[in-house]
């Protein structure tokens, strides 16, 4: 079977002559590979070296408005999801991710999911006219391999075709040595914030505001 280089980097295997411009977009195929409609696989994953994603607020925020410090235990809960070359989501439980989990699996003998979910609470305390919050990062992994796509009769003239891709997703807290990260971060309210706080109710307290 004969293999041609087509645009967007994708590889097809003919099934007759047909033009680059009638191939299929990065999209359509990923689209296939998550609803079924082609047979699809994974090849070949290789996994990238663990890093520690961005911080993010995972918690409300507290305003103290008060004279003195405001002491408050916090809850606070983080899901971080996987995302693809192109910035699209890889839902948890798809296709997709179950393709990627199943490869991962079979070449480095454990599980790759593309979900995280962790939640737990955190003393705080800040100091006042400051605003405090809960940030979390999570340890990261990216892993490439290239997607095989078969279909039963041709479609856009090829019965296979081929695209490289690369995921990044959760990697299991101390990969590569790396641990996941919480903590408390303040800031100064702004001159809005100072304002609102000698406004009713809010005068002389500490409040919590929704995330």
């Amino acid at each position: 079977m004969a293999l041609t280089a087509v645009s967007l980097g994708l590889v097809a295997a003919m099934a007759g002559p047909a033009a680059a411009d009638d191939g299929p977009s990065r999209e359509q195929l990923k689209a296939d590979c998550a609803s079924g409609a082609g047979k699809c696989s994974f090849n070949e994953p290789v996994l990238g070296k663990a890093f520690l994603g961005d911080f993010r607020q995972v918690s409300n925020s507290l305003y103290n408005c008060s004279t003195s410090d405001a002491t408050q235990s916090m809850g606070w809960s983080d899901t971080v999801g996987s995302t693809d070359s192109a910035g699209v989501s890889v839902t948890a439980g798809g296709n997709i991710a179950g393709l990627i989990d199943l490869s991962v699996t079979a070449t480095y003998n454990h599980t790759w999911s593309s979900s995280h979910t962790e939640n737990s609470s955190l003393n705080m305390t800040v100091k006042p006219g400051e605003v405090g919050w809960i940030s979390r990062a999570q340890v990261m992994q990216t892993v490439s391999g290239t997607w095989q796509t078969h279909y039963d009769d041709p479609k856009w003239g090829h019965y296979y075709w081929f695209v490289p891709d690369k995921v990044t997703g959760p990697a299991a807290n101390g990969t590569d040595g790396r641990s996941n990260a919480v903590t408390v971060k303040t800031r100064k309210m702004t001159a809005a914030e100072k304002k609102s706080c000698s406004s009713g109710a809010r005068n002389g307290l500490a409040f919590v505001v929704k995330h």
